[in-house]
């Protein structure tokens, strides 16, 4: 007997709902004029602030960003999310078999340093959405950036496995609490959530190919936690911090052969593709990810192809992509829009260092 009652064979795991909660309070580059940047040294940073920014914007393409209200924790933006992808996809919360919420930080509260997570978010997001099923189960992943990408691997290994029929898969982030206030790498994040629901069908596509690789030997710390470039502030009080060159050099070059592998497991021609959601992390290195991954086929790159919405949301790290995707799904993007059937690629790369690809038949 299958409690589940597993599809055939031939099913398709599909998203059928997405959700995103983008809070409502901006954070515009000229809010960071008066912030006293320092060099990880502690040392003054010779330019003027406004030199500082506007070289910011031209490498990252971040004119605002989205900070969530102080009252708000990332399981209650992970919840608001939830609850949109579960209307949209019209199922009842009760006959979800998995919840799968990707963070990186718990719940931390407004102007405290330290991160909760007992119980779980996932766990606290059940409760918010009021599910009484025992036989949902909720957990978290840790992953980094590409912990989104990773909960729909997983849910889809699980569906395929006859272990669930549906999944809520749930990237969530408030990284605005963790940043260091000094570094100049604190204006690339942002707060938000994305949700979708995961599950079998009996149409055609869904996930075709997936591919995840974790690279530990060298890569393990290029991001951590460390402390204030203010040599002042407490030295126990630790804060996101970056190797942004060594990111960039390896996300250059790990990320398009790891796209590449996932397009070749699929069979699809990389003419057929007609979207591609990365990880929001930094406009001009995801400009040379996708330039990186069409010449390995010697191929134009589309116009319009990539859709990008780091320009206003930051970086929001899991939320990015599922967020995206919602926006784009739901005609909330100027000049952006998918349809059923079309073929889209979702790809990311984060602390780890981890990456992860997945081609997808809308």
């Amino acid at each position: 007997m299958n409690p589940h009652n597993e599809p055939k064979s031939n099913m398709a795991v599909k998203i059928t709902g997405t959700g995103s909660y983008i809070p409502s309070s901006i954070e515009k580059n000229e809010n960071f004029f008066q912030h006293q940047f320092l060099n990880t040294d502690g040392t003054a940073i010779k330019h003027d602030n406004n030199i500082i920014i506007e070289k910011f914007k031209a490498i990252t393409g971040i004119g605002e960003r989205r900070y969530a209200y102080n009252h708000l924790n990332s399981s209650d933006l992970g919840f608001f999310a939830a609850e949109k992808a579960i209307a949209d996809a019209n199922i009842d919360p009760e006959d979800i078999d998995h919840i799968i919420v990707a963070h990186n930080f718990g719940d931390v509260k407004h102007n405290a340093i330290q991160s909760d997570i007992l119980p779980c978010l996932a766990s606290r997001i059940k409760h918010s959405l009021r599910i009484k099923n025992p036989k949902c189960v909720a957990y978290d992943i840790l992953f980094g950036c590409p912990g989104w990408v990773e909960g729909v691997i997983q849910a889809n290994a699980f569906i395929k496995a006859g272990i669930a029929k549906r999944c809520l898969v749930i990237g969530t982030e408030t990284l605005s609490r963790v940043v260091d206030k000094h570094d100049r790498d604190s204006m690339i994040y942002s707060d938000g959530a994305g949700a979708t629901i995961v599950e079998a069908t009996n149409e055609n596509g869904g996930i075709l190919a997936h591919e995840t690789a974790s690279f530990t030997y060298d890569e393990a710390y290029y991001l951590y936690f460390g402390n204030s470039n203010n040599k002042e502030l407490c030295p126990d009080t630790r804060y996101i911090k970056m190797d942004g060159r060594k990111i960039y050099e390896f996300a250059l070059s790990q990320v398009p052969i790891a796209m590449k592998t996932c397009l070749d497991k699929s069979g699809i021609d990389i003419k057929d593709v007609k979207k591609i959601f990365i990880h929001q992390a930094n406009e001009k290195m995801d400009d040379a990810i996708l330039k990186r991954f069409y010449k390995l086929y010697n191929t134009e790159i589309p116009e319009g192809i990539m859709p990008m919405s780091i320009q206003k949301l930051g970086n929001s790290s899991v939320a990015t992509i599922p967020t995206l995707f919602d926006l784009v799904k739901n005609n909330q993007m100027e000049n952006q829009s998918i349809s059923k059937d079309d073929i889209v690629m979702f790809a990311s790369v984060g602390a780890g260092m981890h990456i992860n690809a997945i081609v997808y038949q809308c």
